[in-house]
């Protein structure tokens, strides 16, 4: 048991994706303009990841090494299919707004990076763990980076506005370069974090 909860926690803090690894930069970056994009992005890539998790680790034992990796995107590629299909169905808006991101994340690394390192070697509940863990720190960072980002560059959390109409939009912040900047702040304030609690 302490096992599954220590696979869960590593990726809430200990091995947050944009954070720690500096993977999946391109979505982190992309889709953060607005925290309703950050989470949907975030929700779906965590459903791609524990499905994608639970079916590479049942079939761990029968998948040939040889075209292992083929395999893996072929099982992401259904989850992110069926991703791409409900949410045309059930939120056309967010759909079109987060447009070819969706499709992208066949070819995310957190998603074939925990299928490569991961879920090919442990069992189905540790890999539902793990993924759901990993899953939960991504839409947490993009949730992050996106609610700092919306709130200084438009001045609205979730297209609710916060600052009042007397507020000068930072329009830096919902840019490309604004993104890196933002990440960059977030990084170095999370290392300072870590050195301070080494220190303690």
């Amino acid at each position: 048991m302490n096992n599954i909860v220590k696979e869960f926690t590593k990726g809430l803090w200990a091995e947050i994706p944009p954070f720690r690894f500096v993977l999946g930069l391109c979505p982190t970056l992309a889709v953060t303009k607005s925290v309703e994009t950050g989470v949907g992005m975030g929700l779906m890539l965590t459903f791609v990841l524990v499905f994608s998790n639970i079916f590479i680790s049942s079939l761990r034992k029968v998948i040939p090494p040889s075209v292992r990796i083929a395999c893996f995107i072929v099982v992401i590629a259904t989850f992110v299919v069926i991703v791409e299909l409900v949410s045309q169905a059930y939120t056309y808006g967010l759909y079109q707004k987060l447009g070819i991101f969706i499709p992208l994340i066949v070819v995310n690394c957190i998603v074939l990076g925990r299928a490569e390192a991961f879920a090919s070697k442990n069992g189905v509940v540790a890999s539902i763990a793990d993924g759901l863990g990993m899953g939960i720190g991504f839409t947490i960072s993009l949730t992050v980076l996106a609610a700092i980002r919306e709130l200084f560059g438009a001045g609205t959390l979730y297209g609710i506005n916060i600052m009042g109409p007397s507020f000068e939009p930072f329009t830096f912040m919902v840019s490309a370069p604004g993104a890196f900047v933002c990440l960059g702040l977030i990084l170095c304030i999370m290392n300072l974090f870590g050195k301070a609690k080494e220190m303690v």
